[in-house]
């Protein structure tokens, strides 16, 4: 089954921390990426940047609606993701703990219910 690990932390996270920190968290997440990917359950991962460059794009009123910043003005923002396809809940749980994300933010698990392969939905079941 595939999961989607979201990260979600309190933006801007790096201004608030020494190199020191910077340079630690980015080996916890090198160290993490490994593991998942070693471990042969890693489909992707992304690290955003932050929500000072996000534009938002909306057509709920009928017309183009394009905004800088993020959809949701909140403490804690979409960070980055990580897709994992393992086989049950339980083991997505497992992988999100050891993240060193949780650390600092929030680590939402969410499994996948479709995807686009080779030009077509198809169930990420």
């Amino acid at each position: 089954m595939r999961y989607a690990l979201l990260i979600h932390y309190p933006q801007p996270a790096v201004s608030t921390l020494t190199a020191d920190q910077i340079k630690e968290g980015m080996a916890a997440f090198q160290a993490y990426a490994k593991a998942l990917d070693d471990a042969g359950v890693l489909l992707s991962a992304e690290v955003l940047q932050t929500i000072a460059t996000a534009t938002s794009v909306s057509m709920k009123q009928g017309k183009l609606q394009v905004q800088d910043g993020p959809f949701a003005d909140t403490k804690e923002a979409f960070a980055g993701i990580f897709m994992l396809d393992v086989p049950d809940l339980d083991a997505a749980l497992a992988w999100a703990e050891k993240c060193p994300a949780a650390q600092w933010g929030t680590v939402e698990i969410r499994p996948s219910g479709v995807r686009f392969v080779d030009g077509a939905w198809t169930s990420a079941r």
